[in-house]
């Protein structure tokens, strides 16, 4: 049941940031920073790609230890598309299937003795923070972002 509820309300966020995604130019996804020394939002994504696969695979096979992720080194705004969608699908074939157990359970993760549900929370709240940010570059950069509310697939997206 957390499965499946949690499951939809990941992957509107999920579809609402592809939206903010598709949004970016490819020349400003990877390098664009309003007030260096922030991050771009290309690179902020890759961080949240890399949280959302740390908390999928500790949700389904019990084992988190330390999160291990970086963002690849090159500058190819496809490549982050791409794995976006990817992981999209893989959040809408898995998420549902992971048991009420795994969520309810203490486990000891990279921040520390968290629930399930809290790791995976906390990784939801970690993609609408760096949305949010995505959203004021998207304005300095002259463009109109998503409305916020809109959580349906983005059109021609093949994340599920």
């Amino acid at each position: 049941m957390l499965g499946a509820a949690l499951a939809a309300h990941w992957l509107g966020h999920h579809h609402l940031t592809a939206r903010t995604l598709a949004l970016y130019p490819d020349e400003a996804l990877l390098t664009f920073s309003p007030a260096p020394p922030l991050r771009s939002f290309g690179a902020m994504l890759w961080e949240v790609h890399g949280q959302t696969g740390y908390v999928l695979q500790g949700l389904r096979s019990g084992i988190w230890g330390e999160p291990r992720w970086s963002a690849p080194t090159g500058r190819d705004p496809a490549a982050l598309r791409a794995a976006w969608a990817a992981q999209t699908a893989q959040l809408a074939r898995e998420l549902p299937g992971v048991p009420d157990a795994a969520y309810l359970g203490a486990h000891r993760t990279g921040w520390g003795e968290l629930s399930g549900l809290d790791a995976a929370l906390g990784a939801v709240d970690n993609q609408v923070h760096h949305r949010a940010q995505g959203y004021v570059y998207l304005r300095a950069l002259g463009l109109e972002p998503p409305e916020f509310w809109d959580r349906t697939p983005p059109p021609a997206f093949s994340g599920e």
